[in-house]
């Protein structure tokens, strides 16, 4: 079959890209390298269309011959949006809608979006049920409410057969530190490997459940190959519960190295503690299998050491 990865040169775009090549699938990608890099898809046998998903004619032509759409590309980063919500509304929420709104003109109805567990938001229920209330703390989670919404409103208004999956921290292989939106595994490791302060935001209480990509990437390339529609989200994790300072114990006790901790204020938009309740994701997916946080963190700092 032939997909589309929207945000494919991103860190879980390339990871499934790579896997539906290993398939034998024919993979598109759409990307404007503006959080993704180029030299991920280098050497990939994919059709790199350089754009942007707010670019309607360059959607449109990236749609065409398309069986199925896994839309990834949006601004992620919670600060980001504190800093320029505007920029990240018109990403995250314009370009699903000009996704969706592409794709009902080409007549590909089968459409995976990327929402956030940061939907949530106040919601302090744990584990966190795709029926729970959401209240979103940040304008990032206020535009992927938007992006799931949508998707399933197009499912009503149009007949999709769509999918808006809620990730959870995602990690692993491929995830970049080194730039002031990076993500907490990645910029720790990295910070570890070079001796610099490990910096926690708070008192390091807050907790997530941490998904790993390998995971996620056959749970999205599984959707796409059997067209898996359902009407609500669908928290897409397992049920774990990793405070900040056990994963700093984690990564301790794997790569060997005592990080200099530090603390500092909490950061604005911040959910506290993050833990999906996944019944909807096991009767959707039965068959697949969560890689465990210690497995995943080996591979990943495993990645960096090739980095060094």
């Amino acid at each position: 079959m032939h997909i589309l990865i929207t945000g494919g040169a991103g860190f879980i775009g390339h990871n499934l890209a790579r896997l539906a090549l290993g398939k034998g699938h024919e993979v598109r990608v759409i990307d404007d390298l503006s959080t993704g890099y180029a030299d991920n898809i280098d050497a990939l046998d994919v059709d790199f269309r350089e754009a942007s998903i707010l670019d309607e004619d360059a959607v449109a032509s990236a749609m065409k011959g398309v069986d199925s759409i896994v839309h990834l590309g949006a601004l992620g980063s919670v600060p980001r949006s504190i800093e320029d919500p505007l920029r990240s509304h018109q990403a995250n929420a314009t370009g699903t809608l000009t996704v969706l709104d592409q794709a009902r003109r080409a007549d590909v109805n089968h459409v995976m979006c990327a929402s956030s567990s940061s939907v949530y938001g106040m919601n302090p229920a744990l584990p966190k049920g795709e029926r729970e209330w959401t209240r979103p703390m940040s304008p990032y989670a206020v535009s992927k409410l938007a992006t799931e919404q949508y998707a399933l409103a197009f499912q009503q208004s149009y007949g999709f057969d769509s999918l808006a999956f809620r990730f959870f921290n995602v990690y692993g292989p491929g995830q970049r530190a080194g730039h002031v939106y990076a993500a907490v595994i990645p910029t720790w490791i990295d910070a570890m490997m070079k001796g610099e302060p490990v910096w926690v935001n708070g008192d390091g209480s807050n907790s997530r459940d941490f998904t790993y990509v390998e995971t996620v990437c056959h749970v999205l390339l599984d959707a796409s190959e059997r067209r898996v529609s359902h009407p609500e989200p669908v928290n897409l994790a397992f049920g774990t519960n990793t405070s900040l300072l056990d994963l700093i114990e984690q990564l301790t006790a794997l790569s060997g190295i005592t990080p200099d901790v530090r603390h500092r204020d909490p950061r604005h938009g911040d959910v506290p503690h993050s833990m999906a309740d996944n019944a909807t994701l096991r009767s959707l997916f039965p068959d697949v299998t969560a890689v465990e946080l210690e497995a995943g963190l080996e591979e990943t700092l495993d990645w960096f050491r090739t980095l060094a």
